[in-house]
């Protein structure tokens, strides 16, 4: 049995209950489905066909090292946000010719680490980084392989936090000043530009300003070649959202087909940058209730051991996640709020949930935690990382232990 399913009444993953594993382990622990992990990526990259295409799995969504070296197994390359996503990824197996580097801030240590490393490319994010990563080129010796990112001023509609693609966005540059450097690229050197890169943002749920991003990408690329330069490769990003509660989201084969239908006549190779596609689905927050406490005269507040310490979504951006009991009880439903233990009032992880009664002990799962959970996860607090999980074939294995507070302190002194 593949991914999140109950098996008489109970919720396991992959044929494991997750209350065998949060016994053993205690919670809050995240649990991975190395199944799931593998059909999500085999899908998307099976939607694109004969069409010449590299999956970069983006790191920024969970780069925990266990599930980035599975993914590199699947034929995955790598699409990094800092030199230690970089590092991480290296450490997963991946060469530097496999891995992407994105980034709207790299410090000038990461871009003389990406320029050294000889990375698959740069994401150039301003014509300030691109003279920075000439001036480190020549320097030494070197001959830097860019992509220009452009800010196409498109709505991707998804939440505010996390669109990229808005002339408002700090990501990018305009295509005026892309037009500039592109100009300008084929004389200079230190600087190979190998491919035109755009991103409109993340968790989007329609095909329609993806679409319109590759046609904008395929229609630069002509102006590019008619610059002189020869591109590699059309960098698409990533951004493909998923269902957090139930509703319709494009399929992977119609995503690839847009993609492919709006770029095909540059007979150029895609690159896209999957992270939440992937690993969102795979993932679920288990945690345990600690507490029951009335809301409203109709409600309840259900304290959960896990909240914006673990999962930061829903206090960052008022995102949806499902939860479930992992064993519900035969009664009548109620209706809950779930709240973390954190001390902040935004701490909360569902309001109005209507669920079958809840009692202190019992286990909840946090449905669709895989992407942005244990990556964005604090120590606010003072709250130790919780321990990761991943089941594959029916067994499971701790791919991260839980943090202590002795590891927390460890780089602090005294006085």
């Amino acid at each position: 049995m593949i991914g999140f399913a109950r098996i008489a009444n109970q919720l396991a993953c992959d044929g494991v209950p997750l209350s065998a594993i949060a016994d053993a382990e205690g919670t809050p622990v995240y649990v991975y489905s190395a199944a799931t992990l593998r059909a999500r990526y085999r899908e998307l990259d099976a939607a694109f066909g004969a069409y010449p295409h590299t999956l970069h799995y983006a790191l920024k969504a969970n780069s925990t090292l266990a599930l980035v070296r599975l993914l590199r197994t699947l034929g995955s390359a790598a699409d990094a946000n800092s030199i230690w996503e970089i590092e991480t990824a290296r450490k997963a197996g991946f060469q530097p010719s496999e891995i992407v580097f994105t980034g709207v801030g790299k410090s000038a240590a990461e871009l003389e680490c990406g320029v050294s490393l000889g990375l698959k490319a740069i994401n150039v994010e301003s014509a300030g980084e691109l003279a920075r990563i000439e001036a480190i080129a020549e320097r030494t010796g070197r001959r830097a392989r860019v992509a220009i990112r452009i800010n196409p001023d498109i709505d991707a509609k998804s939440h505010p936090h996390i669109s990229t693609g808005l002339k408002i966005n700090k990501f990018g540059v305009p295509i005026d000043t892309a037009r500039e450097l592109w100009t300008t690229i084929h004389g200079r050197r230190a600087l190979e530009l190998v491919a035109i890169h755009v991103h409109v943002g993340s968790q989007v749920t329609t095909l329609e300003p993806l679409r319109r991003a590759a046609a904008l990408v395929a229609r630069l690329a002509n102006d590019v070649v008619r610059a002189g330069v020869t591109l590699e490769y059309l960098d698409l990003g990533g951004g493909l959202g998923i269902s957090y509660d139930g509703g319709d989201v494009p399929s992977a084969s119609d995503y690839a087909a847009a993609l492919v239908a709006e770029v095909r006549h540059t007979g150029l190779p895609i690159v896209v940058e999957p992270g939440r596609t992937i690993a969102g689905p795979a993932g679920a927050l288990v945690a345990r209730v600690i507490d029951l406490k009335p809301r409203t005269a109709d409600s309840h507040f259900a304290v959960i051991d896990a909240g914006m310490t673990e999962l930061l979504r829903p206090a960052l951006y008022g995102a949806f996640h499902r939860v479930e009991a992992v064993q519900p009880r035969e009664t009548p439903e109620q209706e809950y709020e779930i709240v973390g233990p954190v001390c902040e009032s935004s701490d909360v992880i569902g309001r109005d949930r209507t669920m079958t009664r809840l009692e202190v002990g019992d286990l909840v799962a946090i449905r669709d935690a895989g992407a942005y959970g244990s990556a964005m996860a604090s120590n606010y607090n003072r709250r130790p990382l919780p321990a990761e999980v991943l089941v594959d074939e029916g067994r499971w294995k701790v791919i991260r232990r839980r943090q202590t507070v002795d590891e927390m302190v460890a780089l602090e002194t005294e006085s």
